[in-house]
């Protein structure tokens, strides 16, 4: 997740853009005046909107499946010669980023792809060879990835998407137990690394526009927290536990930034404005599914069945707030200041959801979803939704393909 301003010196610039506008308007009639509260008051209230879709075509087996198999032929030609998957290549945007922050995204992409490649295994000569060559190049590059420099700390990506790739990788071969061993003691050096670069604030962020300082100075990320925490629910499934006040700090950071409708601020440092609207329902579409799931695994009462329902709705009946964001190459450009990379990861945090309901009311939600995903498929059978360097290809499909994982009704388990 990246950006090419803090959001402080965003919201600095809209302010600006707002005077200026309403200077501008010193010509426009005046506004009419304001109805008396007496009378307000003995109108009815609206109706709030119906956020419920309606009932999904069902999604035929065999469509989904060959949805997938298209996605999958697709990672298995973009793998790079390494076993990796992603580069440095200038095909989308360029955003400050040094070799340590490719480094961290190379690592990040690629363990997110050894992870939908082992959830989507077909069993294949080609898909085994290829999640054997991806997890050999985790084992050599998740040790050397750190912090890029002070203000750069994409590293955390790396960290957590490292951590749930280990977790998948550990349970594909249960009879290995050197190899076992091995990835539990790098599950642990990830941990590791998230503690030494947690911020002061409790929980991550992945920039330090502040003092720079060892224990960064970053702004306290909502889904950041979120993508860390699932990662290490997962990891504590396999007996490996994350260490307990950092995960505490990180639950306990995600809540303040938590509205009472379930929206999440985009950052702790937001929260001054909380009615901006990225901090709105529209602005939080991306976010809320992560960041309710995060919570749910960690124990927190408050995000029930019916919080898991509201936004799964919210995210199909206004999936277009998203959808207008994706492919636009400038960060936060869009509605309710959306940004591309928003798409996939919102999506795959909303499948990941669905296993969390009871089992009649998943096939609406999996319908709902295999639609939405199916019909942005590209032509080369990957999806995209923020032009980053050449990352974003391969981790758009490893999205997409382990969304769709969770549409396959006979195999939605609880995460």
């Amino acid at each position: 997740m990246t950006m090419t301003m803090t959001m402080t010196r965003r919201l600095a610039w809209i302010v600006a853009v707002v005077a200026a506008i309403a200077g501008a308007a010193g010509d426009e009639p005046a506004a009419p005046e304001r109805p008396r509260a007496a009378d307000v008051a003995k109108e009815p209230a609206p109706p709030p909107p119906d956020l419920h879709p309606e009932a999904p075509e069902p999604v035929p087996p065999e469509a989904l499946e060959a949805t997938i198999k298209r996605g999958v032929a697709f990672l298995l030609e973009d793998q790079n010669k390494d076993g990796s998957w992603g580069s440095p290549e200038l095909t989308g945007v360029e955003i400050i980023a040094g070799i340590g922050s490719h480094q961290a995204f190379g690592a990040a992409v690629t363990a997110l792809c050894v992870s939908a490649m082992i959830e989507v295994d077909d069993g294949s000569d080609a898909v085994r060879r290829a999640i054997e060559r991806g997890e050999d190049s985790l084992f050599r590059e998740l040790p050397l990835v750190r912090r890029d420099r002070p203000m750069l700390i994409y590293n955390v990506w790396a960290h957590a998407y490292g951590i749930q790739a280990l977790a998948h990788m550990e349970k594909r071969r249960p009879d290995d137990e050197p190899r076992r061993d091995r990835i539990r003691a790098l599950i642990r050096q990830q941990y590791d690394r998230l503690t030494r670069y947690e911020s002061a604030q409790g929980g991550w962020g992945y920039y330090d526009f502040g003092a720079g300082t060892q224990r960064p100075d970053s702004a306290s990320t909502s889904f950041v927290n979120a993508a860390v925490l699932v990662a290490m629910h997962e990891a504590k499934r396999i007996g490996v536990e994350p260490p307990e006040q950092v995960v505490r700090r990180a639950i306990d950071s995600t809540l303040l930034q938590r509205k009472p409708d379930f929206t999440y601020l985009y950052d702790r440092d937001l929260r001054s404005v909380p009615v901006m609207d990225i901090n709105r329902p529209g602005g939080s579409l991306g976010r809320s599914q992560a960041c309710n799931l995060a919570l749910r695994l960690w124990g927190d009462p408050a995000v029930t069945d019916a919080v898991l329902k509201e936004w799964l709705d919210r995210l199909i009946t206004r999936n277009g707030w998203l959808d207008m964001g994706r492919k636009r190459p400038v960060p936060h450009e869009s509605y309710f200041l959306v940004a591309g990379y928003f798409y996939y990861f919102g999506h795959y945090y909303a499948a990941l959801c669905i296993p969390q309901l009871p089992r009649p009311d998943r096939p609406f939600y999996q319908d709902h979803l295999a639609r939405i995903l199916m019909a942005v498929q590209e032509q080369d059978g990957s999806w995209w939704d923020y032009p980053l360097y050449n990352y974003h290809k391969p981790y758009g499909t490893a999205f997409a393909l382990m969304s769709l994982r969770c549409c396959r009704k006979e195999t939605a388990t609880t995460p």
